[in-house]
C-alpha cells in the first residue's frame, strides 16, 4: 500500500476495533457490577421482555400468596367465633335438657330461662360484634367475601369466594350449601363459590324459644340440636375453605419460586463467562491501543521522505 497522508486506513481500522473492544468492555463491566446480564433493551431485546413479564409474574404470585393467607386469617377469626357458639349452644342443651324435667320449681325454671336467654344474646352478640379488618364476618351476603389469587394473566387467575351465612339466636348457621368451580375464560377468572341451600333448616330460630315450661323446654331442645348441627356445617365449610386457601399458598409460592428461577437464568450475569470476556476485552483493549500506535506511527514514516 502506497504511503500517504490523506487517509490513514490502518488507524481507522485500528479505532474503529478499539471502540469496540471498549464498548464491550464496559458492558461486561456493567455485568459484574449489576449482577445482571440485561441492563438495557440493547443487551438483549427479547430477553428484556420475557424478563419483565416473569417479573410481573412474581410479582402478582408474591401478593396472590399473601390474599390466600389473608383468607385463611378470616376464616380462622369465623371458625373461633363458631366454636364459641357451639360451646354456648351445648350449655343450652344442658340448660333445655335439665327444664324439660317436672320435678324442678317455678323459681329454678325460671333462672334456667334466664340463663338461656343470656346464651341467645351472647350468640346474636358474637354474629354481630366477630370482625375482621373492621369488616363484619357473619353478614349472610350471597355475594360473599372473594380471595383474588394469580399470576396476572386473565387466564392465570382464580376467586375462591368465601361464603359466611348470618349469625344471631334468629339465625344460627347453615345447613349446607354447593361449592361450584367455573373455568377461567378469556373473560374472567376461575371461581370458587359456594351457594347457601335454601330451605327452613338455614334458619333455625332460637329467639322464638324458652324454657319457662316443660314443653318449651322440649322445644328448645329439637331446635338446638338443629341448630348445632348448622353450625357444624357452616365450620366444616369453614374448614374446607381453610385447608383450600393453604393449599393455594402453597401452589403460588411454588409457582413464583419456579418463575424466579427462570427469571434468573435468563438474566443473571453468568460469572465465569463474564470475567473470561473481560480478561479477553482487556488483552484487546492494550494491543488495540499498540496498533493504534502504530498506524499513527507509520504514517510519520513520509517525513523522513521529505527531508
Amino acid at each position: 500500500m502506497a504511503l500517504g497522508v490523506l487517509n490513514n486506513l490502518s488507524a481507522i481500522y485500528a479505532e474503529n476495533n478499539l471502540n469496540n473492544t471498549s464498548n464491550s468492555l464496559q458492558t461486561v463491566l456493567q455485568q459484574l457490577s449489576s449482577g445482571s446480564r440485561i441492563n438495557s433493551g440493547a443487551d438483549d431485546a427479547a430477553g428484556l421482555s420475557l424478563v419483565n413479564g416473569l417479573g410481573a409474574n412474581s410479582t402478582a404470585l408474591t401478593q396472590s400468596a399473601t390474599n390466600a393467607t389473608e383468607g385463611v386469617g378470616l376464616l380462622e377469626v369465623a371458625d373461633g367465633a363458631l366454636s364459641q357458639v357451639t360451646s354456648l349452644l351445648n350449655r343450652a342443651v344442658t340448660l333445655a335438657t335439665e327444664a324439660s324435667n317436672g320435678t324442678l320449681n317455678a323459681t329454678q325454671t325460671a333462672a334456667a330461662n334466664q340463663e338461656y336467654q343470656s346464651i341467645l344474646a351472647e350468640i346474636s352478640t358474637i354474629g354481630s360484634t366477630t370482625t375482621y379488618n373492621q369488616n363484619q364476618v357473619f353478614t349472610g351476603s350471597a355475594t360473599g367475601v372473594n380471595i383474588y389469587t394469580g399470576d396476572s394473566s386473565s387466564t392465570g387467575a382464580s376467586v375462591d369466594t368465601l361464603y359466611f351465612a348470618a349469625l344471631s339466636s334468629a339465625s344460627v348457621g347453615d345447613a349446607g350449601g354447593t361449592v361450584t368451580y367455573t373455568a377461567a375464560n378469556a373473560a374472567a377468572p376461575a371461581t370458587i363459590s359456594y351457594t347457601a341451600v335454601a330451605s327452613a333448616n338455614n334458619q333455625i330460630n332460637l329467639k322464638t324459644t324458652n324454657l319457662s315450661s316443660t314443653a318449651g323446654a322440649e322445644t328448645a331442645l329439637t331446635d338446638l340440636n338443629l341448630a348445632i348441627s348448622a353450625v357444624a356445617a357452616q365450620d366444616g365449610y369453614i374448614g374446607a375453605q381453610i385447608n383450600t386457601l393453604n393449599s393455594i399458598n402453597q401452589v403460588m409460592t411454588t409457582q413464583k419460586d419456579n418463575v424466579v428461577s427462570a427469571q434468573n437464568a435468563i438474566q443473571a450475569t453468568d460469572y465465569a463467562a463474564a470475567t473470561s470476556s473481560m480478561s479477553k476485552y482487556e488483552i484487546l483493549s492494550q494491543t488495540g491501543i499498540a496498533a493504534l500506535a502504530q498506524a499513527n506511527s507509520v504514517q510519520q514514516e513520509v517525513t523522513k521522505l521529505l527531508q
